[in-house]
């Protein structure tokens, strides 16, 4: 990933936005599904990692398409009868749909990652925020962000 700068020099427009204004659906993998059907719902989405969400939608963590390969199938359990809660990283971050962009810009950078879920602040998953989607409303507001 490419490093990202951040400008303080931004014109108080995008310094104000709120991270729901760029929040973006996502889909999400229930905590009462196995790791089969976890990693075949991932498969079929194309992606490596997946928000967790319980039965009233709040956020419980993630999974990873390597880690649960690593635990569950290289320790030997089977995945179809294996539950996905016991796979959720629960120490994921995230950010607060009322947050700053800056804000959530600041936890992705510290966090050292592309992507981070959206909570309420009852932490139901509302979409996911990326790097790519700050940078871009950056640009739009034309304020210097540099990628």
């Amino acid at each position: 990933m490419e490093k990202i700068k951040h400008n303080h020099s931004l014109g108080a427009n995008f310094e104000a936005r709120t991270v729901k204004d760029i929040t973006k659906p996502v889909a999400s993998i229930s905590n009462k599904v196995s790791v089969k059907a976890a990693l075949d719902e991932m498969l079929a989405r194309a992606i490596d990692s997946s928000p967790v969400i319980d039965r009233r939608g709040e956020l419980l963590g993630a999974v990873s398409q390597n880690r649960m390969n690593r635990e569950v199938g290289g320790f030997g359990h089977d995945p179809k009868t294996e539950p996905v809660e016991a796979q959720i990283e629960k120490n994921s971050p995230y950010c607060f749909d009322d947050q700053t962009v800056a804000a959530a810009e600041q936890i992705m950078l510290n966090a050292k990652v592309g992507e981070v879920p959206v909570v309420t602040r009852e932490k139901l998953l509302v979409g996911t925020i990326s790097i790519e989607a700050i940078a871009q409303e950056g640009k739009k507001l034309g304020s210097g962000l540099n990628i």
